[in-house]
């Protein structure tokens, strides 16, 4: 089947960059070398050695990111530590106000942030502006509610009237982040500021292939008035740098494999310190007898081929009802054939490009195994290298089994497989078979019943009519995963209270926990009891 694409090479010039000449990203071919210096300027590495980074959209050469040592994180965690000593005294609203002058700062500068993350990840325009629009966001919920999170809470003590008891959030010291290359601009930013905003400092290490984008997160952050040293990025190999994180960070957040991720949390157990980790998804939508077709079928598409796939909480199963199966498949196998493919910056493409050669082979094993072994294509099954280094066509399987790749393997790539199911019972089971529980979608006319199906899902996110857009952008509902996809949870009251100790202060008035002079530790026992009882009689805690 045709698909229509589009051919989109690079762009002459990066459109309405902005004015400052130190920070325009306009070139002729890439990025200026200046730009990518006062960036690059900004990682702590003094060991000489650089990599070379290239864009997945035309093989440009754009950057030679300094590399960090051993010497170098230990001296990003010293230089944290001394800031954060300073922070954890500044108020809560001076610290919420940074957050929103980072708030601007980023809607001032999307298009400079969309750009950028394009080169470097090669992904469509309007899904690198909403890396912008994630990061606004997540910025002026927690500043807009850092009282409700944070502040001092008074709790039932044990005799009414006598004992105070206050509950303070402590914050934890300094945060190691390790942040991937997919949404490069949304989680270099997104655990950091509620950590940041809670009182901690942060070391991070971005994906290598997208240190830029990453980079200029913290640029912003500098000009919306952070103090100098809370925020240090340290640049190198995740088998170097990371454990260097995990031995020296207070607390960690890691978002990438599962396998990376049990690595992780080992030394975090070794050293008796906690942890969040966003790992792998093999994510599913189930799509009811009653659901709307058309809007289940531009459900999919955005589920499945958002980022070319490249998204933690994308579709790669779907799994739907007989009675529709025909009519649904039919919608969705013509909306992604109507979709536009390309690499570069033009707001037409609905896909671009996977990042490197390495997801290419992975998605095109996936599906050559699948093809071997009696799956039918419906759609795609094709690089396309006429539109791009890495663009792959997006993708629908029927007959996919079990002993196929693709059936258990995360893909990360625009690939889907397609299933009917007679009963929804079944259809259940069916989604929540392997090992992971990131995030799932229930298309069905019926939310009560829909939503009563979502318990029995075992997944952290459930979206009802919607792809993963109601809950990875609703900020204050709390997003991570179950079984393998992870550990915590990031956004809302559990995405700040990670990076904090909960204190609790005791405070006596009058006699303390002893006998009256002159009453025996018998008496005093009796006592005691009596009043546990009348307690529980007055419906007291």
């Amino acid at each position: 089947m045709s698909q229509q694409t589009t051919r989109s090479g690079a762009p002459g010039r990066l459109l309405d960059g902005p004015s400052d000449p130190e920070h325009d990203p306009t070139a002729s071919s890439a990025l200026e070398p200046g730009y990518v210096a006062s960036l690059t300027g900004r990682v702590v590495a003094t060991s000489g050695q650089t990599t070379a980074s290239t864009s997945p959209l035309n093989g440009e050469p754009l950057a030679d990111v300094p590399q960090s040592g051993e010497d170098d994180v230990v001296a990003a965690f010293d230089r944290a530590r001394t800031a954060q000593a300073a922070w954890a005294r500044t108020s809560l609203d001076e610290r919420a106000e940074v957050l929103l002058r980072l708030h601007d700062l980023v809607l001032d500068h999307e298009q400079e942030i969309t750009d950028v993350a394009v080169w470097e990840s090669g992904k469509a325009r309007k899904d690198a502006y909403l890396e912008a629009y994630h990061v606004a966001l997540t910025a002026r919920y927690y500043a807009r509610t850092a009282h409700r999170h944070l502040d001092t809470r008074r709790r039932s003590g044990v005799l009414p009237g006598a004992t105070r008891i206050d509950v303070n959030r402590v914050p934890k010291g300094v945060v190691g982040i390790i942040s991937p290359w997919n949404y490069p601009f949304t989680m270099a930013l997104c655990d950091g500021l509620p950590a940041l905003l809670a009182g901690n400092a942060v070391v991070i290490k971005p994906d290598a292939q997208t240190m830029l984008t990453a980079l200029l997160g913290a640029r912003l952050l500098e000009q919306a008035g952070l103090p100098e040293g809370l925020w240090q990025v340290v640049a190198g190999p995740g088998s170097r740098v990371g454990p260097s994180i995990v031995e020296k960070a207070d607390y960690v957040c890691f978002t990438g494999s599962t396998a990376t991720g049990r690595s992780v949390a080992r030394g975090c157990a070794d050293r008796l310190i906690g942890c969040s980790l966003e790992l792998g998804g093999k994510n599913p939508i189930l799509v009811l007898r009653d659901a709307d077709i058309e809007r289940a079928a531009e459900g999919a598409v955005r589920a499945t081929y958002s980022n070319a796939g490249q998204l933690c909480v994308s579709t790669e199963r779907m799994l739907v009802a007989d009675e529709i199966y025909d009519r649904f498949v039919e919608r969705f196998v013509a909306r992604t054939e109507a979709m536009t493919l390309g690499a570069g910056h033009d707001w037409a493409i609905d896909m671009g490009s996977l990042i490197s050669q390495d997801q290419l082979d992975t998605v095109t094993a996936h599906v050559e195994d699948a093809v071997a072994k009696g799956a039918t294509v419906l759609t795609g099954g094709r690089a396309r290298p006429d539109l791009g280094r890495y663009v792959y066509e997006p993708t629908i399987l029927e007959g996919v089994t079990e002993d196929m790749l693709c059936h258990g393997q995360e893909t990360f790539g625009p690939v889907i497989s397609v299933q009917r199911f007679r009963s929804e019972t079944r259809a259940i089971a069916k989604a929540n078979e392997g090992s992971y529980g990131l995030n799932a979608a229930i298309y069905s006319q019926d939310g009560r019943r829909a939503r009563a199906i979502a318990r029995e899902i075992r997944c952290g996110t459930v979206n009802i009519n919607e792809a993963y857009g109601a809950t990875f952008a609703s900020i204050d509902a709390p997003m991570g995963g179950m079984r393998q996809s992870g550990l915590g949870r990031r956004q809302g009251e559990e995405g700040i209270h990670r990076f904090t100790e909960t204190q609790s202060v005791g405070t006596q008035r009058g006699h303390g926990f002893h006998p009256l002079p002159g009453m025996s530790n018998e008496r005093f026992a009796r006592t005691l009891s009596l009043s546990a009882r009348l307690m529980n009689r007055l419906g007291r805690a």
